[in-house]
Order: C-alpha cells, then structure tokens, then sequence
C-alpha cells in the first residue's frame, strides 16, 4: 500500500551502524522484511550477540517517522484500485500501532483503511505464522479460503499461505524493483505483479461495475 520499506531499511542500516552492527540492505530484505520488530530485535541477538537497549527502539522510530515525512508515498494506482474494489479489504502489517497510523496519514490513506487495519501487537505470533491474516479474516468475518493477500515479503506469503489464503506477491516497491524478472520473484505466490495498473487484468471480478 506504502512504498515505505525501503525507507525503514536504510534506516535500520544505518541506526544499527551507530552500534557497530553492520548489515546491508540485501540482508535486511531477506531476514527482516515483513516481519515485526521484536522479530528484528531476535535476529541481531542471535547472530551478532547484540542487546540492544529500549533507547535504540525510540532512536530509530524517531528517526524512521521523520524520514517518512519527506519520503513516504502511497505505492501508484492502489487508491485507484481501493476506490473500485466490488468486495471488502483490510490491512494487514507487522508496523506498530503508531508507524501505521502516522504512514497512513501522510500517504493520504488514513480514511480508506479506518477500522480496517490488523498489527502484528494483535497476536502471539507475526508472520511467517497465519496468525496476523487469520485474525484479520475473523474480524472481517471471512472464510480464510476465500481472501486474497496481497504481499510483498516472502514471510508475508509464508504467512498467507499457511492460513490457507490465495497470495499474490507484489514486486514494485522500490525495495523490489530489481526482483520482478527473476526467477525465484513469486517465492510461492500464486501470482506476480509489479503495478496496481494490472491489478484487474489478474482478477477482473474484484472490480466493482456501475454506481
């Protein structure tokens, strides 16, 4: 929905630099895409047996929302799709309660997802697990069999498939524009696309007709 990922990452690249923890932005899309941020927090524990204090998670949020005030913009032709869709929709993320809101405001998303919206600090486990989806389908009371996810993380379409959704991978965030040709692009999705402007030449039911 946001073209924000890229953002977050060079972010994190260079706040986890300060600590003498260097990753690239290719190590960061690979472990940290998609998933939320005690999930982060784990990884950096873990292999470079690192703590890093409460005061890194204010550092960096500070920083990342400023960032996004100057960078943040709605990924091209999802309004569009939004505006036309003949069924219902949610968001589903792994950001925190407060990132979410704030990225929705300055992409001008705000309204076309209020109440709509499931975080990962809703359930015991984000993705990879189904927990996020599956939650997000129970409070829209929908079949988990009938929903579509959306994703642009390959935990995201782990965690779409395994709650037993259909999954399309979405490559053209500016994170991903290097993927869409590739071979391993889908990574189990049903479907890739690179523009919301194909988004009805996959499934032109989900387009609303008339009035």
């Amino acid at each position: 929905m946001i073209d924000s990922e890229v953002i977050s990452a060079r972010m994190l690249v260079e706040e986890l630099a300060k600590r003498q923890v260097h990753i690239t932005m290719d190590y960061v899309a690979h472990h940290f895409l998609g998933r939320s941020y005690p999930i982060v927090l784990q990884q950096i524990r873990e292999e470079f047996g690192v703590h890093l204090p409460p005061e890194f998670e204010t550092e960096y949020r500070a920083n990342l929302l400023a960032a996004f005030e100057n960078d943040l913009r709605a990924i091209p032709g999802v309004k569009d799709v939004i505006d036309t869709l003949a069924c219902d929709y949610c968001l589903a993320t792994s950001s925190s309660p407060p990132r979410l809101a704030r990225s929705l405001e300055i992409a001008g998303l705000t309204e076309k997802f209020s109440g709509r919206t499931t975080t990962a600090s809703e359930v015991r486990h984000g993705k990879p697990a189904p927990d996020l989806f599956l939650l997000a389908a129970e409070k829209h009371g929908s079949d988990p069999a009938n929903c579509l996810v959306i994703e642009d993380s390959e935990n995201g379409i782990k965690a779409g498939l395994a709650a037993g959704m259909r999954v399309w991978r979405f490559t053209g965030g500016s994170h991903l524009k290097h993927l869409a040709n590739t071979p391993d692009a889908a990574a189990g999705a049903a479907q890739v696309f690179a523009s919301f402007g194909e988004f009805y030449q996959l499934m032109p039911d989900l387009r609303r007709t008339g009035n």
